[in-house]
């Protein structure tokens, strides 16, 4: 038994004696650091021998000649334009349906009118509505249909046109009858596609006082755009109210909308520093909301200086001229209730009779 394995195993200590040896004649093909390389002088000359640094500076002469500020009066008078780029194409301003020729680009497209750059950063309650919150809404909003239930037919909210007229054909639908009657947005079956979730977020400031004195509306300005992180935008009186002290095409008040990151950061901050420095804060009214997702709240001057952007800097701030402000918080839900339970969720809570 023994003669019979010994070809065998001789067989295989001969094959790993000599496997260390079959591998050494394969060809290496790995370069090592101490290796020669030969290089060639074509490579180093384009190598420049000089240093911008030897260059002589521009003349006297030519440091008097330069005016940036006349050269933009110029160009603003149209006798001095810049050079033409070759780059011309802008993409429309209005959307004129799937069959037009000329379509927008995706809002993702640099060259779209609705490219927004970034996202920068990621805040934390970002982060935190994708873990925690997203899916509590999900299970408090959800409502579960049995096998073969069918919904109730919803009647068409809109009238048709009463008439033997053959203008009456293909006209749209009329609206509910009534004076200021609307037709509320509608809330389909919950599922993971439409849970509610934050897209915007106006702060507005309205200053009477700036229609005397610019000072009042440039502070109100530099306080909104400190808190909120985006270049405010003002706005004019559209017509005279007494009761107000409006006049007609008087600058009045200051907006600003923040989106994405900065909706996120803004209302962190709100929520987390500010809110719980104000004393006998009892929260938002439950009455706020306009059925459609939305929700405001307002905070007086004293409560605006609170915002870390404010105290940093107060000083730079006149204190009788910090204004006010008004906060609306923008969700896609359809009703109040879905935003409220969003903005509970969130932090932000509610007080008194509730408007569902």
């Amino acid at each position: 038994m023994a003669l019979r394995e010994l070809p065998l195993r001789s067989a295989s200590a001969l094959c790993r004696d000599t496997r260390p040896a079959i591998y050494a004649l394969r060809p290496s093909t790995r370069r090592n650091a101490s290796t020669t390389t030969t290089t060639t002088t074509a490579a180093l000359s384009e190598v420049e021998d000089t240093s911008s640094f030897s260059i002589a500076p521009p003349s006297a002469d030519q440091a008097q000649a330069f005016d940036p500020i006349a050269r933009s009066r110029l160009r603003r008078r149209g006798t001095r334009e810049l050079p033409a780029s070759r780059y011309q194409y802008r993409p429309p301003k209005y959307y004129r349906g799937p069959l037009h020729p000329h379509q927008p680009p995706p809002a993702a497209n640099p060259a779209s009118r609705e490219f927004q750059p970034g996202p920068f950063s990621l805040p934390r309650l970002e982060q935190t509505y994708q873990s925690t919150i997203a899916a509590d809404v999900l299970a408090l909003t959800y409502q579960h249909f049995p096998p073969n239930f069918r919904a109730a037919k919803v009647e068409n909210r809109l009238r048709e046109w009463q008439g033997a007229s053959p203008y009456f054909k293909n006209r749209p639908l009329r609206p509910p009858r009534g004076r200021g009657e609307v037709l509320r947005l509608l809330t389909p079956p919950r599922t993971f596609r439409n849970v509610p979730k934050l897209t915007k977020v106006t702060v507005h400031s309205m200053v009477p006082e700036a229609q005397e004195n610019s000072a009042n509306l440039h502070v109100a300005g530099m306080v909104v755009q400190a808190i909120s992180n985006v270049r405010a935008k003002t706005h004019k009186a559209r017509h005279n109210v007494v009761n107000w002290g409006l006049r007609e095409g008087r600058y009045v008040s200051v907006t600003t909308s923040m989106e994405r990151e900065d909706a996120y950061h803004f209302l962190a901050k709100l929520i987390d520093v500010v809110l719980p420095r104000i004393k006998e804060w009892k929260g938002v009214p439950g009455s706020s909301g306009d059925g459609s997702g939305n929700m405001s709240f307002g905070l007086t001057p004293d409560q605006v200086a609170l915002f870390p952007e404010i105290e940093v800097n107060y000083d730079a701030y006149p204190p009788r001229m910090i204004p006010g402000c008004h906060i609306t918080v923008h969700t896609d839900a359809t009703n109040n209730k879905d935003a409220r339970l969003l903005l509970q969720a969130i932090g932000l809570p509610f007080y008194g009779k509730l408007n569902d």
